[in-house]
């Protein structure tokens, strides 16, 4: 009977073996798919952030191609306005003031068009301080105490294009 007990208790043994192996492997499994789950959970996160940086950032080209895909037609129309400029004070300075509001009424027209567009004048005058920033220095002439490092005279109106500057201001500066 011994032999019997014996078989009886290796086969207990066995069973218990097994039922531990077969936890063991279960529980195998089961780390290995939360495993596999959070490593498609961290995927899918890093896609849906590069899909969205990807939205900004076409957003980002489309609204500044928006506002700069008219820089070329602008700029090409800046030596039209300065000529229109130029007979507006001619018409101004000469004794035919007849003419005079048709030529206000197509400037400030014209100057509308260009605003509405976002062009803008860049602001600068006689006495303000130079910026190498915002204008262009094309020569130094001997000034007063009062004009040193100042802008004495404006020679070309500089304009931007929204925060862009497409032609810079020609100054004159004092030394």
């Amino acid at each position: 009977m011994n032999t019997e007990n014996t078989d009886n208790l290796e086969n207990i043994e066995n069973e218990i073996n097994a039922t531990e192996e077969t936890q063991t492997t279960e529980l195998t499994v089961e780390e290995q798919l939360n495993e596999d789950l959070a490593k498609e959970k961290d995927k899918f996160l890093r896609l849906f952030a590069e899909f969205e940086n990807y939205k900004r950032r076409t957003s980002r080209e489309k609204l500044e191609m928006l506002t700069t895909a008219s820089e070329g037609v602008l700029v090409a129309l800046l030596p039209v306005l300065d000529d229109f400029d130029r007979a507006l004070a001619q018409v101004e300075q000469s004794e035919v003031k007849e003419y005079l509001t048709g030529f206000n009424l197509i400037s400030n027209k014209f100057n509308d068009i260009l605003s509405s567009k976002g062009m803008e004048l860049v602001k600068i005058e006689k006495g303000d301080l130079f910026n190498a920033d915002i204008a262009e220095a094309i020569t130094q002439i001997p000034a007063g105490d009062d004009f040193k490092g100042k802008v004495v005279d404006v020679i070309e109106k500089g304009y931007k294009l929204g925060d862009k500057i497409i032609r810079f201001p020609k100054v004159v500066i004092g030394q």
